[in-house]
């Protein structure tokens, strides 16, 4: 693992750092609502993401026959799963739109929003699609054949219990996050949705039992965009339902106008330097797959 994600660790802060302050200056009243609730499993999730990134950094650097090399190890994977489970989290409940008006005591304020069914479950099915990603992607990261069976099998699991998961969510959306639910359940663009993130399951388990990693990973992709699409068109224009949009929650036009300016610029950068690291870095596994690998 260490040796996969090293070249690229750093990226991964470009995406933290662009969505929070997007959200920041773009829609200030959603960002002070979000943060202010949702500060308890905020903090958590930016601990867990600091906690990783450290147990990481000295681990690589420990003496690796000692005990407290067997420690940072347990770190790393600790945080690595309080980090996407508290994402979903939190995810969970602005899509639910479980924001207190007026809260009596300090549980309804900041406790209760987040410890509902729902957004619990949500934060369970984005644990899964991580670990079903990072499994997946790891197949092409060793020539090892019992690690490549190790994560096989660990990415069949959670593909399975994504897939089951998923629906398992979407009911529990009915109740909720009713929103959620009608735009999936009644709309053609959701069912369409939905039938796409089946079959690229279905194939996805199949390319990883036939060992076709590469397009197994292709197929994990496919899948987990879809679903993050999925969540995004049911959702809009809501930033936190019933009341936020981003038509209502957006800052002045001159600030939009400025912060849209900014991203194409900067895009102009970001994603040439973006490729040429994960070509340089990830070039054997991104652009090429052979034999167990195809």
């Amino acid at each position: 693992i260490g040796e996969a994600i090293g070249p690229i660790w750093e990226a991964n802060h470009v995406w933290l750092i662009l969505i929070v302050t997007i959200v920041f200056t773009a829609f200030p009243r959603a960002y002070v609502h979000i943060s202010t609730t949702l500060h308890i499993p905020l903090t958590i999730l930016v601990i867990g993401i600091v906690l990783r990134g450290s147990a990481y950094a000295f681990r690589h650097y420990d003496i690796k026959d000692d005990d407290i090399h067997l420690r940072w190890d347990q770190l790393f994977a600790v945080s690595s799963l309080i980090s996407p489970l508290l994402l979903g989290i939190i995810i969970g409940t602005i899509t639910a739109g479980n924001f207190p008006i007026n809260p009596n005591n300090f549980f309804e304020a900041y406790m209760s929003p987040w410890l509902k069914v729902f957004p619990l479950s949500m934060g369970l099915l984005t644990l899964l699609l991580f670990s079903y990603l990072a499994a997946t992607y790891l197949l092409l990261e060793t020539h090892d054949f019992t690690l490549q069976t190790i994560f096989r099998n660990r990415a069949i699991t959670a593909a399975l219990l994504a897939g089951l998961l998923e629906e398992t969510v979407l009911y529990l959306g009915k109740s909720g996050a009713p929103r959620l639910w009608g735009e999936l359940t009644t709309s053609l663009w959701g069912v369409s949705i939905q039938l796409g993130v089946g079959g690229l399951t279905i194939a996805a388990i199949l390319l990883l039992v036939t060992q076709r990693y590469w397009w197994a990973r292709v197929c994990a992709i496919l899948q987990v965009t879809l679903t993050i699409w999925a969540w995004g068109l049911a959702q809009f224009p809501y930033l936190i339902p019933p009341d936020l949009t981003i038509f209502n929650a957006s800052a002045p036009e001159v600030t939009l106008q400025f912060i849209a300016g900014t991203l194409v610029v900067g895009a102009l950068f970001l994603f040439p330097s973006l490729f040429y690291l994960f070509r340089i870095f990830k070039g054997s596994t991104l652009f090429r797959h052979k034999g167990h690998h195809e």
